[in-house]
């Protein structure tokens, strides 16, 4: 049972109307909806009577009312009390697409810890949509996925750019296609690709890219990481954000290395995310300036056309 089922109950049976609610709290109707049936399954009572008119509240969910607000009350104090609290120790959950690990996501990670001690960073790799499912629903913090310009961001979640880069190919330096000064696309059919997982944008972006065409032969990975090192091992190609690849270890020892794919000036987006509605804590409101405060470093070190963070 987590607070937001609790709020959303709350909001569904002082407006009547799931919309109205859902507008109130930043959130879809249908996933306030599913969060609200899951909290009925968990409690098994029905505890809002659905309408063509509305929703009210039901018989047994008047019973439970007060409760529920009691318990919203009691955590909103919490909420404060931890909030003016400097030093409090706590965990704070960080959901990431394994991009700009060593660039962006480290140093981060390092900073935070020297200014907030006693204060866990729990990082988890997962695919975007998972990681704004659980953002939504309080799981996690903040996210760090990568997307295109022009895909739409979840409106329930705040979205801050933090760098901009393009699609490369990452292959081990001594691989023949190393020679080259830019890989042509029609290249990659004739490779053993390492090509990310479904659920991956790389995935969706390298699916567009050969125009639905398959390679001779292809492997399935979970995230950039995991993608350098089996391209590390010699085992075949793969297409990341340059992000992610300069200033790897293995690129910066000269194991791996990226070269621009023709006629493809692909920008990718890394960005960090957190839900609007609730109250956000203060580490992970730091953390997240934290993130800010270094991709504007790293873009000015790299001395490349990244453009100003620009939330929203």
């Amino acid at each position: 049972m987590r607070t937001e089922q609790l709020e959303y109950v709350a909001a569904v049976a002082r407006l009547g109307s799931f919309r109205r609610a859902a507008d109130e709290m930043h959130i879809s109707q249908p996933a306030l909806s599913a969060t609200v049936r899951n909290l009925e399954r968990e409690l098994g009572v029905d505890v809002l009577d659905r309408g063509r008119t509305g929703a009210r509240i039901s018989d047994e969910g008047r019973e439970l009312l007060p409760h529920i607000i009691t318990v919203i009350d009691a955590v909103d104090r919490l909420r404060r009390a931890a909030d003016d609290q400097h030093h409090t120790s706590r965990v704070v959950r960080l959901a990431t697409v394994n991009a700009a690990t060593v660039p962006l996501l480290a140093p981060a990670v390092r900073q935070f810890r020297d200014t907030h001690p006693s204060t866990q960073v729990e990082v988890i790799g997962a695919q975007q949509d998972d990681i704004h499912r659980a953002l939504l629903e309080g799981g996690f913090d903040l996210g760090l996925v990568t997307c295109l310009d022009g895909d739409d961001m979840p409106p329930e979640l705040d979205t801050t750019r933090l760098l901009r880069g393009q699609a490369v190919a990452c292959l081990r330096a001594d691989h023949p296609l190393a020679q080259r000064a830019t890989i042509p696309l029609s290249s990659l059919l004739d490779e053993s690709l390492i090509a990310m997982r479904s659920g991956y944008l790389m995935h969706r972006l390298v699916h567009r890219l050969l125009d639905g065409r398959m390679p001779a032969f292809s492997y399935s990975a979970d995230g950039a990481e995991m993608g350098k090192l089996m391209v590390a091992e010699g085992l075949g190609v793969t297409v990341l954000p340059d992000f992610s690849v300069i200033g790897d270890p293995l690129e910066r020892c000269g194991v791996i290395t990226v070269r621009p794919l023709e006629h493809d000036d692909t920008d990718v987006l890394l960005v960090v995310q957190r839900r609007r509605s609730g109250s956000t804590p203060r580490a992970a409101r730091d953390l997240h300036e934290i993130f800010v405060a270094r991709a504007r470093q790293y873009r000015e070190d790299a001395g490349l056309r990244w453009p100003e963070v620009a939330g929203g």
